[in-house]
């Protein structure tokens, strides 16, 4: 039977590290959530403390709904993070022409990074599809 852990626990908790920005929402392809706790900080902490114990079944429902293949959802997730608005995700995922764009607009001056966080997880999925 093929692997299809596409996202990592750990990399999940420590993302909830920093949970009050909603990144590890974002990880696990929950972004209205992420949204709420950025805007929030983890609804006051309390989401945030909650979702210590919920990252297992985050991480179970990514894995069920996102498809494992070339791409690795981890490397892209960090990409993005420290490279976004350079575009380093959009270069690993081989989207050439937006990747130059955002190098040299600064993820189109952030706008495509905020787009990216939301959209980061069906992205690689299509790319794993092919």
């Amino acid at each position: 039977m093929p692997n299809h852990d596409t996202h990592r626990k750990t990399i999940g908790y420590i993302l909830w590290v920093f949970g009050f920005t909603g990144s590890h929402r974002f990880y696990y392809g929950k972004p209205v959530s992420g949204t709420i706790w950025f805007f929030t900080l983890g609804l006051l902490g309390i989401g945030w403390f909650i979702d210590l114990f919920l990252i297992p079944s985050m991480d179970r429902q990514a894995d069920l709904r996102f498809t494992a293949g070339l791409k690795d959802y981890t490397v892209a997730w960090v990409l993005l993070t420290f490279l976004g608005i350079f575009g380093g995700h959009r270069f690993y995922l081989e989207k050439w022409i937006t990747a130059v764009i955002y190098l040299f607009t600064g993820g189109i001056f952030g706008l495509g990074y905020l787009y990216d966080l939301w959209t980061l997880n069906d992205q690689v999925t299509l790319i794993n599809q092919r």
